[in-house]
């Protein structure tokens, strides 16, 4: 599949428009002062969150991904765009990017899309005196996508593009979050998010893999401990006993239902365990980036049925066209809804 048309007017107008060359500098979100060049043509993104925002916003001038993609995750992605070639990640677990190699791509910007504590802005303020590259750092938390949006259309020069996909953002979060604000706290179920094949690893309070969970007012039970992911022991999910069970794995979903172990934990006798779609990315995590707004409106289908009457098929082939940049067929969208590879 070609670029769309829509995104090449986009980027062309884009190009027009730009002043004489100059240096501007964009304050990121960690409140570094960062000079962007008046063309932005090439950027690298630092882990799987910047690749995926980027991607949304303006395909043409990413560089490549983290990880090469699957034939299976480009289905649902510009064809040329998906393909592009594995170039490793500078931040986060695994970081595989040297500096040579980054040189070597002559990025216009190094793009990080995550947290913005000292140990981030440390990075990026050697990352950026060792290569003369500007190195900008966006807030990756789900309540700040509507601002990082209008912060990376700054970094990009492409303001309108990027007003728009907030905007979305924006209403979306305002009109779930109304109707939650109204549904009694006793309504609330209580969610265990499962992560691995055995699902025992989970978001504990606060964690960034669970943020769309929370937002959504349900009931953590592993809330009770702040952090990151946990591996936590089934005696203990067992006690938690939670109403609903979130999973993102798929031998974990398919083994629960008839595992004696799990058979008393009300999620799995009720069957409420739910398998989160992944195509092309993960809608509840993995990574947590901008993917999670579909994911928004699926968890507050499962948890809020109710107050949620809307066609999922419909929301993922508009949130698939405004985002990603093609409009899948419905045999697509019910494979990814399958949350199956």
């Amino acid at each position: 599949m070609t670029l769309t048309r829509r995104t090449l007017l986009a980027g062309a107008a884009t190009l027009v428009a730009a002043p004489p060359a100059r240096a501007a500098t964009v304050v990121d979100a960690a409140g570094r002062a960062v000079p962007i060049p008046d063309k932005v043509a090439r950027v690298f993104p630092a882990g799987p969150p910047a690749a995926i925002l980027l991607y949304t916003l303006a395909p043409d001038i990413l560089i490549g991904w983290p990880r090469a993609n699957r034939p299976e995750e480009c289905e649902f992605m510009l064809q040329e765009v998906c393909a592009r070639p594995e170039i490793g990640r500078l931040t986060g677990r695994g970081n595989t990017a040297n500096l040579e190699a980054v040189l070597a791509l002559k990025p216009d910007l190094i793009l990080d899309v995550g947290s913005t504590n000292p140990t981030f802005v440390s990075l990026a303020e050697r990352v950026q005196e060792q290569t003369g590259i500007p190195y900008a750092l966006l807030d990756g938390r789900f309540a700040a996508i509507v601002p990082t949006y209008r912060k990376l259309g700054e970094l990009t020069h492409r303001p309108q593009e990027a007003e728009a996909l907030a905007r979305y953002a924006e209403e979306t979060m305002a009109t779930i979050k109304q109707r939650v604000d109204k549904i009694p706290a006793a309504a609330r179920p209580r969610v265990y998010y499962a992560r691995g094949p055995r699902g025992l690893e989970t978001g504990l309070g606060g964690s960034i893999n669970v943020e769309t969970i929370e937002f959504l007012g349900a009931r953590n039970v592993a809330a009770d401990r702040a952090g990151g992911l946990a591996v936590v022991s089934l005696e203990q999910v067992l006690l938690w006993n939670p109403d609903v069970i979130i999973t993102i794995d798929s031998d974990f979903a398919a083994s629960v239902r008839n595992d004696p172990l799990w058979a008393s934990v009300a999620a799995v006798r009720e069957g409420r365990v739910h398998l989160s779609p992944k195509l092309p990315f993960g809608w509840v995590d993995f990574p947590p980036s901008v993917n999670r707004l579909i994911g928004l409106w699926w968890l507050a289908k499962i948890l809020y049925p109710a107050q949620f009457p809307e066609d999922i098929r419909a929301l993922t082939r508009d949130f698939y066209d405004r985002f990603y940049h093609v409009t899948p067929s419905e045999a697509q969208i019910e494979r990814a809804l399958a949350g199956r590879d």
